[in-house]
């Protein structure tokens, strides 16, 4: 299945980009890299991606073994190279659950149900970076 995204060319450096479900998102850079710092940075959003996608697994997991959260965050910190091209050479995503009756059984086996099978974001990432992974129980 192909994915097509467009993006085109707002203004000074940022950018619209469209997604294959209808919705948009605006990239731009900081002001100090001649930006606006008007929308997402390229490289965070690749964060975030990897964030979204073992999100969504782990809570559609954790829906259907009828797990409930009072809340739920996942952190992503990202190292980048010295070098050009930077990218991130080191990833850790953080699972934050909350709740005053945590099933940790489940939830680790939810999250290494995304890390392991699912989450093709965090396959991706693990073709150009070391990924760690942390939990958290609050």
């Amino acid at each position: 299945m192909d994915h097509i995204v467009t993006t085109q060319w707002k203004q000074n450096l940022q950018f619209e980009s469209d997604n294959p479900s209808g919705h948009s998102v605006i990239l731009d850079t900081s002001a100090e890299n001649g930006g606006n710092g008007s929308g997402l940075s390229p490289k965070a959003m690749m964060l975030s991606s990897l964030a979204g996608c073992s999100g969504l697994d782990v809570i559609s997991v954790l829906n259907k073994m009828k797990v409930t959260l009072d809340d739920f965050k996942i952190i992503v910190t990202g190292k980048l190279t010295e070098e050009h091209p930077k990218y991130y050479h080191s990833v850790t995503v953080a699972y934050h659950f909350y709740g005053s009756n945590l099933e940790k059984e489940k939830i680790k086996k939810a999250v290494d149900l995304s890390i392991e099978k699912y989450c093709g974001v965090m396959e991706m990432f693990r073709k150009f970076a070391t990924v760690n992974i942390e939990m958290h129980y609050n």
